[in-house]
């Protein structure tokens, strides 16, 4: 008999042993549109999120509290520079550490497939290679700097028409060689 050998979230099992399921289901419904629910009994603190493809908004979304406007993923593409992708991310970490935010979504990194894609200046690129590295990049920059990094909006979600219940239907190989490649690296 081969024993497994352990995981980096083996040391999860026993916490979530501890839940009921109704806090279960409370870990993925969330306190309000931003925020998570606390589980002090496992020592888990409430985590806040926040919109981040071209800058960090924070909980409020009001002119008592500005945010770092930073140029769009597209604007960012143009220079095919992952350095640039990465300072980008610190930047965005700053800032959602600056908003007590722990976890940003973004980067967007659908890619440009129609030019009918209402949202497209928040995506990087139409090639899935830049935007694999760019996203990458951004990730890493979040993540080093204490961010967790949320890539969105989850393959070929490039359409804003009916978004909420389209139903996109893509081949194996173009979801894998396209759709897929920069959620993978990233």
């Amino acid at each position: 008999m081969t024993i497994p050998a352990p995981t980096a979230v083996d040391h999860l099992v026993p916490l979530l042993d501890q839940l009921s399921l109704e806090d279960k289901a409370a870990l993925v419904q969330g306190a309000d549109f931003w925020t998570t629910v606390p589980m002090p009994q496992i020592g888990l603190r409430a985590m806040t999120l926040s919109d981040g493809p071209a800058g960090v908004r924070g909980p409020r979304w009001d002119e008592r509290e500005p945010s770092l406007n930073l140029p769009s993923g597209s604007a960012l593409a143009a220079s095919w520079d992952d350095d640039l992708a990465y300072r980008y991310g610190a930047a965005a970490a700053s800032e959602a550490r600056r908003k007590d935010v722990d976890v940003v979504l973004g980067p967007t990194i659908n890619l440009h497939r129609s030019p009918l894609g209402g949202r497209h200046f928040e995506c990087f690129s139409e090639d899935p290679e830049l935007t694999s590295g760019l996203a990458a990049a951004y990730v890493r920059g979040l993540q080093e700097n204490g961010v967790a990094a949320c890539p969105k909006h989850y393959v070929a979600n490039d359409s804003e028409t009916d978004r909420f219940t389209v139903d996109v239907q893509v081949d194996d190989r173009p979801l894998r060689e396209l759709y897929l490649a920069p959620f993978e690296r990233a």
